[in-house]
């Protein structure tokens, strides 16, 4: 059996249509100016990016939880961002077909904030 580390994901509306549109199994490619990527090592971290970020930006927040092989992710070290709750992977952009590939099984919404109020429909 494949080892697995939980990551989790805080994203905005436009990101959740692209996650949907790949059937729930990849995330989409970095935009030019997003160099890195960075799935978090806690829901309450997301919870806090989600709600406290991606609301006032975009109307509504998602927490995402997925698996990722830890063979995979032994190649990166966790980053502290901010705080010791606040601990992160950064993934660079170049590297997201080979991030999503180590993906195990389905990306979940698990959590929404916002306008939407409830996990949107897809």
């Amino acid at each position: 059996m494949t080892e697995t580390v939980t990551l989790w994901r805080p994203i905005g509306p436009a990101e959740l249509q692209l996650i949907r549109s790949s059937g729930m199994r990849e995330f989409p490619p970095r935009l030019p100016d997003q160099p890195i990527f960075y799935p978090v090592l806690s829901e309450d971290y997301a919870v806090k990016i989600a709600r406290d970020w991606n609301v006032p930006a975009s109307g509504s927040g998602y927490v995402t939880r997925f698996e990722v092989r830890r063979d995979y992710l032994d190649a990166y070290e966790v980053q502290e961002a901010g705080g010791r709750a606040h601990l992160e992977y950064w993934i660079p952009a170049d590297e997201m077909t080979a991030f999503n590939a180590s993906i195990v099984g389905r990306i979940e919404v698990v959590r929404s904030f916002g306008e939407a109020g409830t996990l949107p429909e897809g």
